[in-house]
């Protein structure tokens, strides 16, 4: 068993999707991902992970390896991270977190607000669920994060950006032929939502849908992107997502807006109001420049 064996077991349970690991976690072709993932259960002599229309589910086995897989990647980062320390002078850190998503925006640009610097100081990144980058900005194992406003005493939050929902469906669904869905729609097709993983965008959509008149029981709720994704289309339904999407939508999926009131969703960068860093300084004071070109030219582009 070897540590690359762990990261891809590890990239596939957290993305919720074979595919989507290789393609944008791993960027390693898929069959040669799923060899590899042969290989680990053949090594630890017990199934890990089920395919399903759904995405790629652990089994109760693979959970339990999950924790430990998590915990020796872990411990070989940090044994490595002391070892680099011993070999050379430390040089400051500055931590970036994305939420899921928004890594297609914003991980080009960000790094460069601090250029001047970068000889000097390493840069790292993550990415996971909105939740967990908060409670790693609280913990102080990031620095700064693109994520929702969550509810955290000891956080400081900057509006970024009030990001669109859009509507997901099959490209061969009849109401893709619309140039944007009434919500009133939703109400006689499989509706796929969001759990409470991520409750702030689950809040959004649900209170979207009130104020619509709508009352809607989700057939399914999903924790990520390519779970949403492969149940539009295995069950041919719709989903309520930030336009982010768009960047990662297949040829068999497409977008919609809405029709009438535009709902959104915030996201904020967060930081830690105890961290002094001059690095987060300096980046707090380019980032709003950074999102007015980004966007500008999102928009430009479409």
């Amino acid at each position: 068993m070897e540590l690359r064996h762990l990261r891809y077991f590890v990239a596939i349970a957290e993305t919720g999707s074979l595919t989507f690991a290789a393609e944008k976690r791993l960027n390693t072709a898929q069959p040669s991902l799923s060899r590899q993932i042969r290989d680990l259960e053949q090594e630890v002599g017990v199934q890990l992970l089920i395919r399903s229309p759904h995405g790629t589910e652990l089994t109760t086995a693979g959970r339990a390896f999950l924790d430990h897989a998590r915990l020796s990647l872990s411990q070989a980062e940090a044994a490595g991270e002391a070892a680099r320390r011993a070999a050379q002078p430390t040089r400051p850190t500055f931590s970036i977190g994305f939420l899921t998503g928004q890594e297609v925006d914003w991980l080009p640009h960000a790094p460069g607000i601090l250029r001047d610097q970068l000889p000097e100081i390493e840069i790292r990144v993550s990415s996971g669920f909105s939740t967990n980058l908060a409670d790693d900005l609280q913990r102080g194992k990031i620095d700064v994060a693109f994520l929702r406003r969550e509810p955290k005493p000891d956080l400081e939050y900057r509006l970024v950006r009030k990001e669109p929902l859009v509507v997901i469906l099959p490209s061969d669904h009849p109401l893709a032929a619309n140039e944007a869905i009434d919500p009133r729609d939703f109400t006689k097709k499989t509706f796929i939502g969001i759990s409470d993983i991520a409750p702030v965008l689950r809040a959004a959509i649900r209170d979207y849908l009130r104020r619509s008149g709508v009352e809607i029981i989700a057939a399914l709720e999903v924790d990520n992107f390519a779970m949403a994704m492969s149940l539009v289309i295995s069950t041919g339904g719709l989903a309520l997502l930030p336009v982010s999407i768009q960047g990662y939508l297949p040829p068999s999926i497409t977008s919609r807006p809405l029709a009438g009131e535009q709902p959104t969703v915030d996201l904020v960068i967060g930081y830690h109001r105890a961290n002094s860093s001059p690095l987060l300084k300096k980046f707090l004071s380019g980032i709003d420049g950074l999102a007015d070109r980004i966007y500008n030219q999102a928009r430009a582009e479409r």
